[in-house]
């Protein structure tokens, strides 16, 4: 089995979430992507997030239907801090010799990989799938520490969008697998933000999910203050 892991806060999910899940998983033909709510991540205060049950109920809303996509309750179930290198130890666990982990990201997420717990280990364990994001370019990892020598030449190709994918060889056997998808223009924190100050979403959410934000009041808590205080 070829298993594709996308973590993040998905603080809320939104459509590009589900976006580059999907197309993650058709361009390199994975039988599964599981989504994987952090819980109580390393390099984010406490307190800043939607609960993870929320946030847990919010991605399987939005992944209704999409049958190869799966919402994993693994890291929000943990007590302490969650690292990326003991979530990949516990599913290769999980699902045995036989199956392949890719490890999904961002290039703006991955660019900080050297600062996350035991990093060199976690690129011997899993394939890592890094895309593309607004404003980052591939010839950053030239100078990223936990990497061997990257090809300058094809990092200013995959740029300059002369082609959509790049694979490089990883100790252990993995790979870096480098994906340039079309654009997708949202963001968690700007939802937030417009729902802070109930301005319209622009479709970029699910529909489901927006429901389930208005009815539970997420992300309400600055319009409210205002209100009481005004």
């Amino acid at each position: 089995m070829k298993i594709g892991l996308f973590g993040g806060t998905f603080d809320p999910v939104h459509r590009c979430h589900v976006a580059v899940a999907t197309q993650v998983r058709d361009r390199l033909d994975l039988d599964r992507v599981l989504l994987i709510p952090s819980g109580d991540p390393p390099h984010k205060p406490l307190g800043t997030l939607a609960p993870a049950v929320h946030r847990l109920e919010m991605v399987r809303l939005a992944i209704a239907g999409e049958s190869f996509l799966e919402a994993s309750e693994l890291e929000i179930r943990r007590p302490a801090k969650s690292y990326s290198i003991e979530t990949v130890r516990t599913l290769k666990e999980q699902y045995g010799p036989g199956a392949e982990l890719f490890f999904l990201i961002g290039l703006d997420a991955f660019l900080e990989l050297h600062t996350w717990k035991d990093a060199p280990s976690l690129l011997s364990l899993c394939h890592f799938v890094v895309v593309s994001r607004p404003l980052c370019r591939f010839a950053a990892l030239r100078t990223l520490p936990v990497l061997p020598p990257l090809d300058p030449i094809a990092l200013a190709h995959i740029d300059s969008q002369g082609q959509d994918r790049l694979d490089f060889p990883l100790t252990g056997g993995t790979s870096l697998i480098l994906l340039a998808l079309p654009p997708c223009e949202a963001s968690a924190t700007d939802i937030r933000r417009r729902l802070r100050a109930r301005l319209p979403l622009s479709n970029l959410l699910p529909a489901s999910v927006e429901s389930y934000i208005i009815q539970h009041r997420l992300y309400q808590e600055a319009s409210d203050r205002t209100r009481v205080e005004g």
